[in-house]
């Protein structure tokens, strides 16, 4: 068999830049709701590369998050996983082997596998996805994507999801170089708001759970200010409690940014295996002169540079420089640090109940505001 799996225990699972693909969010997931599975996988290089013959494995660690939609029914959510990547013509046919291996092991009621796909998109370097500005438009309509997506395949059965849980577009610095070398390739105003919220005073902390009202008060400011969901306070207060405990494989930091004593913004840092990422961020509408968002995350890029990380993931920006796209200012915001714009696959649904699958992703598009990350 070109594709097989060995179930895990969850805590073994093997380190990785991914932290979504970590036990310690194996952990963060149990906490709210979702039952974790660690496998592990080898398959056969010809499952990623359609130049290889199958004389050699390629094996690794897959985190599978399981919740109830109601009483009988589940699905199982791979969150920006798999994290090895098949060549494109491959992506279909490694992803269709895989679901049907783990179909065995996963609930009887289990309706589907949503794949949030790390992987770059497919169109992310085609000519044709451009527009006369060199930005990217995105990938084409969800038919055209998947008939490329399920080439070769057997079933024919992967689709796209109908949106995405996790960011498909994001940034990312590499910290293979000096700190004098990021701030060059910093753009002028970006460096210059860095030095002004120094020099003004403004100066940022790493906290643990005693800052965590604090957080929530400038989490819940941004929240309304821009118009997106406000996750539960609870959810970060499992974050700041599973960092007390003595064996993890994810350092987690809440850096807040203050003034003479008040905070002005702050930001959740992960620190997993040799990437950091900006898990979540907030601020203040006070002093926004001051600059302390730069100071924050700059922070957030110096320590996980210190750390000895390869690269620093923005998570989540807009797909181009649209000033239309209600994620624009955290594009312009983001960008200003240098780095590269990266496209991921998306989310991409593996159906095992077709009927009860048709049912669960109209109920989705009908109610775009859920979310299962």
């Amino acid at each position: 068999m070109p594709c097989k799996i060995l179930k895990k225990d969850v805590q073994d699972i093997i380190a990785s830049n991914i932290v979504q693909q970590t036990w310690f969010w194996a952990k963060i997931k149990d906490r709210q709701g979702f039952s974790p599975i660690a496998f592990e996988y080898q398959a056969t290089d010809d499952l990623f590369f359609p130049a290889s013959f199958g004389g050699k494995n390629i094996q690794d660690d897959i985190l599978v998050l399981i919740r109830y939609i109601n009483d009988t029914h589940c699905f199982a959510y791979v969150p920006y996983g798999p994290e090895g990547e098949p060549d494109f013509e491959n992506q279909g046919v490694f992803l269709e082997e895989l679901s049907e291996v783990l179909r065995e092991y996963l609930p009887p009621n289990c309706i589907l596998i949503r794949y949030d796909l790390p992987w770059e998109n497919q169109w992310a370097n085609e000519e044709d996805f451009f527009n006369d500005q060199g930005d990217w438009i995105g990938p084409p309509s969800f038919k055209s994507q998947e008939f490329r997506v399920n080439f070769n395949t057997h079933n024919w059965n992967l689709m796209k999801s109908p949106s995405d849980n996790l960011p498909s577009n994001t940034i990312f610095l590499d910290l293979e170089q000096s700190k004098e070398s990021l701030l060059q390739k910093m753009k002028p105003k970006t460096r210059y708001n860095i030095r002004l919220s120094e020099k003004k005073g403004v100066r940022v902390k790493s906290y643990g759970m005693e800052k965590l009202d604090e957080w929530y008060k400038l989490y819940r400011e941004t929240a309304f200010r821009n118009n997106f969901i406000l996750h539960p306070k609870e959810n970060f207060r499992t974050f700041l409690e599973k960092q007390q405990n003595d064996r993890e494989d994810v350092d987690i930091r809440l850096l807040m940014a203050d003034y003479e004593g008040e905070y002005l913004a702050a930001m959740f840092l992960t620190l997993s295996n040799k990437r950091g990422t900006y898990l979540y961020g907030a601020s203040s509408g006070s002093k926004r002169n001051l600059m302390a968002t730069y100071a924050v995350q700059w922070e957030g890029i110096r320590l996980a540079h210190r750390a000895g990380c390869e690269e620093y993931d923005m998570f989540g920006a807009a797909p181009n420089s649209n000033p239309g796209h209600p994620l624009f200012g955290l594009y312009r915001f983001k960008r200003g640090f240098g780095g590269d714009l990266y496209h991921r696959m998306g989310c991409w649904d593996y159906p095992l109940d077709k009927e009860q699958y048709m049912a669960f992703r109209a109920q989705e598009v009908k109610n775009q505001g859920y979310h299962i990350n």
